[in-house]
C-alpha cells in the first residue's frame, strides 16, 4: 500500500527485454536506496513491483508483458524518468490517499495551461476512470495523489502546485504524453457496493438520483 506521494525521482539506468518479461535497473537517491530490501514492494510511475535485485547504486524491478501494456512502463528507456514511492509503514502520515499501485488505466495530457509556477493538466480518460471522480476527490496520476478540479464526460482537470512540479517527473510531460492512473479505492468499493444492492438485475443503471437517495438511506 502506498499513500500517492512521490518521495523521489529514478532514473532508468537499464532495460532488459528477455521472454516477455522487461528489467529496469534504477538509479536514485542514496537516502530512498539504503531502504529497499530485497523482495520490498516499490511504487514506480503508480505501478506496484517488487525489488528483485540490488547494485551499487542501482535497484532492479521487473514488469510482465501484462503490466507492460496496461501502463506506461512499456514505454520506459535509459533516462527515462520514474516517480518513486516506497510501501506504507506502520506509522507512517498518510499525506496523500491510499493508492494501491495497481493501474485502473492508461490516460493521456490532452490539455496543459501553464501558470507562472504551477499548471493545470486536462487528462482523456475511459470511462473505467470517470465513474469513480467526483470534484475535490482524488486521483493517483503516475503515482501521485491529486486532487481532482473539474470533471467531463471523457476527461478530468487536476492542477499541479510548483512543490509536485519540481519533484516529479510531471515536469517532462507534454501535451500527447501518457500517464498511469489509478482511481481512488473507496469510490470503487462505494459504486460497486451501491449497484449491486440497488440494481441487482444485470445491466440495470442506476440514475444520479436514484443513486444520491440510496447513499443517504445507508448512511453515507
Amino acid at each position: 500500500m502506498f499513500t500517492g506521494i512521490v518521495t523521489h525521482l529514478g532514473q532508468v539506468k537499464k532495460r532488459n527485454d528477455r521472454n516477455g518479461i522487461a528489467e529496469f535497473e534504477i538509479q536514485t537517491q542514496s537516502a530512498f536506496f539504503r531502504r529497499l530490501k530485497l523482495g520490498d514492494s516499490v511504487c514506480v510511475n503508480g505501478v506496484c513491483l517488487t525489488v528483485a535485485k540490488k547494485g551499487k547504486t542501482f535497484f532492479q524491478v521487473q514488469a510482465v508483458p501484462e503490466t507492460l501494456q496496461a501502463t506506461n512502463l512499456g514505454l520506459l528507456e535509459a533516462k527515462s524518468l520514474v516517480n518513486l514511492e516506497p510501501s506504507c509503514r506502520v506509522g507512517d502520515e498518510l499525506g496523500g490517499h491510499f493508492v494501491t499501485g495497481h493501474v485502473d488505466a492508461v490516460g493521456r495530457i490532452s490539455k496543459i495551461e501553464r501558470g507562472a509556477e504551477s499548471l493545470a493538466l486536462e487528462i482523456q480518460a475511459p470511462e473505467s476512470i470517470i465513474q469513480h471522480l467526483v470534484v475535490k476527490g482524488s486521483i493517483a496520476l503516475d503515482g501521485i495523489s491529486l486532487t481532482v478540479q473539474d470533471v467531463k464526460t471523457n476527461s478530468f482537470k487536476v492542477a499541479i502546485i510548483p512543490y509536485t512540479l519540481k519533484h516529479t517527473n510531471l515536469k517532462i510531460r507534454n501535451n500527447g504524453s501518457l500517464v498511469n492512473l489509478e482511481a481512488d479505492l473507496f469510490a470503487k468499493y462505494i459504486r460497486k457496493y451501491v449497484r449491486e444492492l440497488s440494481a441487482p438485475n444485470e445491466g440495470q443503471a442506476l440514475s444520479p438520483a436514484m443513486a444520491e437517495n440510496f447513499l443517504k438511506e445507508q448512511g453515507f
